[in-house]
């Protein structure tokens, strides 16, 4: 019995084999991997999100985007290229910033907290100048695009009838009513009382 099981297990073992190997050798389907579509589908997907530019409304978070520091991109001598609708050249805004130091006039500045009445230059900003005397000012983009040097100026009314704000884009009319200020664009034009680290 033991030489008949031996003989169909190898022929058992033989047509396995014979089988394997037929289907080693015969031809396949002829699939091949499709193309690589991932930067199509990228581009498709990108097209359906709206672009904004920082700051996007109600984002009032420290450092919440933007563009990173010398990402701005210019032409030729450090001008800035055409941009914006309808092609308009970006000019830059003048104002007490560029006053020089020997023609600068001075505003008295009350810091409540600090407890402190200082001078400040009109081409200097209000956390620079609290800084210059040593204090703590909070601040974190100093660009104007979060709350975090804001400040409410005590003196009453609008806080732009007190300062200059260079960019400033997270105060709205309303705030700017109660008189609420970033410190890091702020310049004086008038003398005034400041509660610093106090946000709307």
């Amino acid at each position: 019995m033991a030489p008949v099981l031996d003989a169909v297990s190898m022929i058992g073992g033989a047509v396995l084999v014979a089988i394997v190997v037929a289907l080693h050798y015969t031809k396949g389907t002829g699939w091949t991997s499709s193309q690589d579509i991932s930067q199509e589908v990228l581009e498709r997907r990108a097209s359906t999100v709206a672009e904004t530019d920082f700051p996007e409304p109600m984002n009032r978070s420290i450092g919440g985007g933007g563009v990173a520091a010398g990402a701005v991109g210019s032409g030729e001598g450090g001008e800035l290229e055409e941009g914006g609708e309808g092609g308009e050249t970006a000019e830059e805004e003048s104002g007490p910033w560029d006053v020089s130091d020997d023609e600068a006039e001075y505003f008295e500045v009350e810091f409540v907290k600090e407890g402190e009445t200082i001078e400040v230059a009109e081409n200097e900003t209000v956390l620079e100048s609290g800084e210059d005397e040593g204090w703590d000012m909070p601040y974190a983009c100093r660009q104007g695009q979060c709350v975090s040097c804001a400040g409410q100026i005590t003196s009453g009314g609008n806080s732009e009838d007190y300062v200059v704000h260079n960019g400033q884009e997270m105060l709205d009319d309303g705030e700017l009513d109660e008189g609420y200020t970033l410190t890091c664009v702020a310049y004086p034009k008038s003398d005034f009382s400041i509660e610093t680290g106090s946000a709307p």
